[in-house]
């Protein structure tokens, strides 16, 4: 039985909850990474993904030079333990209708995993839908 600790990203990507939203973006895009965890000193807070830049920061009528992470960030975060069934974070994902979850071992987060991790997952497991002659 396949772990979402054995699938996740172990490399929490994360930004200051004052970072501007700007910076979030760009970090985003460098990193090549769909969200980032606000981290507040030890602890993670939130979590901004692109869809929360784009319904509540381009999407919105507010002035996007002044909105922060801690603006638009999702709280708090939805978390899965690294020890359960892939499946588990792939119904969670679905119930919650979430594309990234933070994975913790003993109640801190460790990573995160995403549907991209499911679908490599699923992928990599799957018969061919083709056979070949």
């Amino acid at each position: 039985m396949s772990t979402v600790a054995g699938i996740m990203t172990k490399q929490v990507k994360s930004v200051g909850p004052g970072t501007s939203v700007r910076s979030v973006a760009r970090k985003m895009k460098d990193e090549r990474v769909g969200a980032l965890f606000v981290k507040r000193g030890k602890t993670f807070s939130g979590i901004v993904t692109d869809t929360d830049l784009v319904r509540r920061a381009l999407a919105s009528n507010k002035d996007i030079g002044k909105l922060t992470a801690k603006d638009v960030m999702t709280a708090p975060v939805c978390t899965i333990e690294g020890s359960r069934p892939v499946g588990d974070a792939q119904e969670l994902m679905g119930d919650l209708g979430v594309r990234h979850l933070g994975v913790t071992q003993g109640g801190e987060i460790v990573g995160v995993v995403s549907v991209r991790d499911l679908l490599v997952f699923y992928q990599r497991y799957s018969e061919p839908k083709i056979a070949q002659d």
